[in-house]
Parts: C-alpha cells; structure tokens; sequence
C-alpha cells in the first residue's frame, strides 16, 4: 500500500491522478478488492485488517486532495498563460524589420576595410586626458582643445570625444605594421541640425616601419573607399590643420545632391566635406615609444555618411525614433 501512497507524488497532471484513485477505489480497484476479504475473517483479525485499510483510505484521500489542488492550480496557470501568448498565431499585417541607417552604414564601412585585412579595434568610451588628448599632441591648454566640447566627470576622466584614443591603446600595445580601424560612439556638447551630443565615428590608422608608406597611399585608399561608399564621386583635398597629423587635409566629395553643380546642402560650392586626414604627426609616435615608422590616418562621421546615403536633411531625425523616417528602411 505504500507503493500506492508514492505514485500520488508521481502523477503528473489531474488526469493520471483520477486514474490512480480509480485504480485504487474503483469497483475493480486493488484496496476495494481487500474490502470485499474481510467477510470472510472473523474476530480479532478482521477488525485488526478493517482498521489498516480504514487508515490508508483515509491517509491516500488527504494525501490525494492536496495532490490534486496542486496539479489544478498549475494547469489553471498554464491554460492561462497559452491563451495569453499564442505562439501560434501569425500576424498577416506584422511588418519587417530593418537595420537603422546608421547602423547599416556602420556596417558597410567595417565590411569594406576588413574584407582589405584591417583590424577591428575597440576602446573604452569613458577615457583619461592622456588618451584622449595629451598622446594625440594635444597638451593640456592647446587651442585646438575649444574645437571639441567635452564631457568631464569629477575625477579628471572623460567621455571620449573621439575614437582616436582606441588608436594609442592599439600602438602601446602592438608594434608595427599596424592596419586598423576604429568604430565606436563619441561624444561631445553639441545639438543642432547637423550635430548631437553623441555620434558615431569610425577611424583609420595605417603604421609601416622604416617610413614605407607616404601621403600617396592615404590618397589613393580614400579614393576607392569614397568611391565605393557613394558611386563615380569626384574626390577632393584640401590642405586643413589636426594636432595628431602632418601634413593635414580635408577630404570634399562633389555633392551627391546635385551633381556638382551647386545647391543649399553644398552651400553653392559642388562639394561637401566628409572626413578628415593625414600623415601621423611624429609627436603622436614619440609618446607612444615608436621610432623610425610612418603612418597615415582617417575619422569620419558616421551620422554624416548616412544622411548623405540617404539624403536625410537633419541629422537630428535619426535619433528620434520616428517610424515614418524609419520605415523607408525595411
């Protein structure tokens, strides 16, 4: 009868306990049959066999009810839970979905560079002052400091304002050649039609020893990258100032808004600006411990890549979350 007793616990939903009681109390069941033998005892051990079986009842019943309002209270919470959630049901007008811009031209531009075996480089987004300034020649109290608003905690550390310092972690722990790129968000305090407090950039170094590589190199990569990026576009340099390189340039595209022949967007000049860069300034080397090598580097605006894609007028739409602009995606 204990055997009885333990498939109580055994029983896996109400059904199988119903059958189990059945089993036991039914008109066929195995403790009805030991009922039916007491008529044929007498005396002593038939009250001695009718109280055993009166205890067991009595102990399968308690032990039966609460078993059962257990099993009950499940599938009562289950019932409800499939009626909640159909996973089932498949919705006709469910709509699909995409990546964001930014996001997608993102990765466009890490498919382009890691597919020529560059390597993908990451840094931490909240940086010190030598990182983010002092190795990138730009020394406490430099004027080109005001270009880049920064974000200051308490404790002298900052938000990045750039990916550049993901460049000097990667020199003072790599030795040349070094081909890498950068991505990541930056940030800075600026909000208007073409800047937010935080961006994304993605930015290029290139290191060779023994001065192996020169200004023609940096040129002839922009070119094809621009190219590929935004089809036959005319590429333009301008000679321009960054603290971390020398010689430095601007880099303008004809506009791809009006084919070079002069717009708002262009400001009536047939091109816009879309990166900065140059060769690695030989400061930038000495504080990271590198001598005799060359090097050339890029960074660039993601957000700005995007909006001239996809012909996005304000940069500060691809931030609100606006499904009208975010459906012309999918």
């Amino acid at each position: 009868m204990e055997d009885l007793l333990k498939s109580i616990e055994l029983c896996k939903n109400t059904d199988e306990l119903e059958k189990l009681k059945v089993f036991v109390f039914g008109k066929k069941g195995a403790i009805t049959a030991e009922f039916a033998k007491l008529k044929d005892l007498e005396g002593d051990e038939k009250k001695e066999k009718a109280k055993i079986l009166n205890e067991f009842k009595e102990k399968f019943n308690l032990e039966f009810d609460a078993k059962f309002a257990e099993l009950k209270e499940k599938e009562i919470k289950e019932a409800e839970l499939k009626d909640a959630f159909n996973f089932t049901y498949f919705d006709l007008n469910a709509t699909k979905g995409a990546f964001h811009p930014i996001m997608s031209t993102m990765d466009k531009i890490i498919d382009y560079f890691t597919r020529m075996n560059f390597s993908l480089e990451e840094g931490p987004i909240i940086e010190d002052d030598f990182h983010n300034f002092e190795a990138l020649n730009l020394p406490k109290f430099h004027p080109a400091r005001d270009m880049q608003d920064t974000f200051y905690f308490a404790n002298s550390l900052l938000l990045r304002t750039q990916t550049s310092p993901v460049q000097i972690r990667t020199m003072q722990n790599t030795k040349p050649p070094i081909r890498m790129i950068a991505p990541g968000a930056v940030f800075r305090r600026d909000f208007d039609m073409t800047h937010t407090p935080m961006f994304h950039q993605i930015e290029m170094l290139v290191v060779e020893p023994n001065n192996n590589v020169s200004f023609a190199n940096l040129k002839s990569i922009l070119e094809e990258f621009l190219k590929y990026m935004f089809g036959d576009v005319k590429v333009r340099f301008r000679p321009s100032f960054f603290p971390f390189t020398e010689p430095s340039a601007e880099v303008d595209i004809s506009c791809v808004f009006c084919n070079c022949k002069g717009c708002r967007v262009c400001k009536n000049t047939g091109y816009i600006e879309v990166m900065g860069c140059g060769m690695v300034h030989p400061a930038v080397f000495n504080n990271v411990g590198y001598k005799n090598c060359s090097g050339y580097a890029f960074g660039l605006g993601v957000e700005r890549f995007a909006m001239l894609i996809h012909k996005i007028p304000d940069l500060r739409s691809l931030f609100e979350g606006d499904k009208r602009l975010l459906e012309q995606f999918k």
